[in-house]
């Protein structure tokens, strides 16, 4: 049998995401408005926010970071979509 998939407090996961983005000068609102992110897309990258156990790391990263971050965490399960978001 599989192992079961633990996922974390969806309004966390969600605050996460924006808070990430917020941090890297991302507006997700806005790359849903302009087409650069689909709902589904970013449905997933809240549910794949919700699957990660590098929560206490995210947030002290947010915590550090501030405004102006220029890339997104390594370990950060959504890092590759918000690096793609911050090029344009």
């Amino acid at each position: 049998m599989g192992a079961i998939l633990r996922l974390g407090d969806p309004a966390k996961a969600f605050w996460l995401t924006r808070s990430v983005a917020r941090t890297m000068g991302i507006n997700l609102s806005g790359a849903l408005a302009e087409g650069r992110l689909t709902s589904e897309g970013y449905a997933e990258m809240v549910t794949r926010c919700r699957t990660c156990n590098q929560v206490e790391q995210c947030e002290l990263w947010l915590a550090r970071s501030g405004a102006g971050a220029s890339s997104a965490p390594a370990d950060c399960a959504n890092a590759d979509i918000f690096n793609r978001l911050k090029k344009g």
